[in-house]
């Protein structure tokens, strides 16, 4: 009983609050670093399109390419704290402060609001490899070093440091081809064969497998997925790799608290609901809402992740 009447009267607060403050009485811009028909890009509109009638207001998705999700990050951080501007965040908010000696933001200038998925990882190749599964393809890359070429999104990237971990696991040789941050042309090259392996979130790269466009090979998953049980994870190839990436929804440190909270509680009931849960599963996702806290410390633990792995590979930047 004494729960319900605290969660009526944090309601009741944050009801009092809005109304003082106005919020919100215009759009809101919901701003994410990758491009459209991307893994970030389909979860953010579906977020941003039930997200505004709750609010009242239009929620407006905004890419902003580069720089592994910085100029994104840094044109959130540029505007007024008040809720009205609102970054997509993922584990590359993370990565780019542990990377880059002269990143112009610190963790401490995001404020979580919730996380909204996990996603894991596909290690997928062209058709034009001639393997049909993890330990087929090693084989084929140590017969033929210096030929193949791995896709990733920018310098420092997820892509690139999830290929660089399997590269010296297996003890394989590869080359990074960046395409800064556009997903879809990836795809495409691989498909073509301009690239031979691309280690994506299953989001981007699942339907193609099953049309038969390119093969995932195998997933980063601690367990098969779902999604695809057809696909072995790695830890079945006997290589203790499991990785996953997340996504979520932050603002700039500073905006108030009772906005935070609000933008929480409708995040979390989107992220609960059928039509999401049915979204994120079919990509071989899992959808994840958490407290603004949660999310703080997956941002912190996932920075200090990126620390090791930059020391290992010598990974710093300018």
């Amino acid at each position: 009983m004494k729960t319900f009447y605290a969660a009526a009267l944090f309601s009741f607060a944050c009801g009092i609050a809005m109304a003082q403050t106005g919020y919100p009485d215009k759009p809101v811009r919901l701003v994410l670093g990758f491009g459209a028909g991307g893994p970030t890009d389909l979860p953010a509109r579906f977020i941003a399109d039930r997200l505004g009638p709750l609010l009242g207001q239009r929620v407006v998705v905004e890419n902003k390419l580069g720089a592994g999700g910085q100029i994104a990050t840094q044109d959130v951080l540029s505007k007024p704290r008040d809720g009205y501007n609102l970054l997509l965040c993922t584990h590359f908010e993370s990565i780019n402060t542990a990377l880059y000696r002269k990143v112009a933001f610190k963790l401490s200038d995001i404020a979580p609001i919730s996380q909204i998925s996990r996603y894991y990882y596909g290690v997928t190749v062209s058709n034009e490899i001639p393997a049909k599964n993890w330990d087929e393809f090693v084989a084929y890359a140590k017969a033929n070093p210096g030929k193949i070429n791995y896709a990733s999104v920018g310098r420092g990237s997820a892509q690139e440091i999830l290929a660089l971990e399997l590269g010296k696991l297996t003890g394989i040789d590869m080359t990074m081809i960046s395409y800064k941050g556009v997903t879809s042309q990836i795809v495409l090259d691989l498909i073509a064969g301009r690239v031979q392996l691309y280690v994506s979130p299953t989001l981007s790269v699942l339907p193609q497998h099953k049309a038969g466009n390119l093969r995932i090979l195998a997933v980063t998953s601690p367990e098969r997925l779902a999604a695809a049980p057809e696909i072995e994870t790695l830890t079945e190839t006997k290589l203790p790799f499991v990785r996953f990436g997340w996504l979520g929804v932050c603002a700039g440190a500073g905006t108030p608290q009772p906005i935070i909270m609000l933008l929480n509680r409708h995040i979390t009931s989107i992220v609960k609901s059928p039509e999401y849960r049915g979204m994120i599963e079919k990509a071989g996702s899992i959808p994840l809402s958490s407290t603004p806290e949660e999310l703080g410390k997956i941002l912190i633990e996932t920075h200090d992740q990126t620390a090791r792995i930059r020391r290992e590979f010598g990974l710093e930047l300018d």
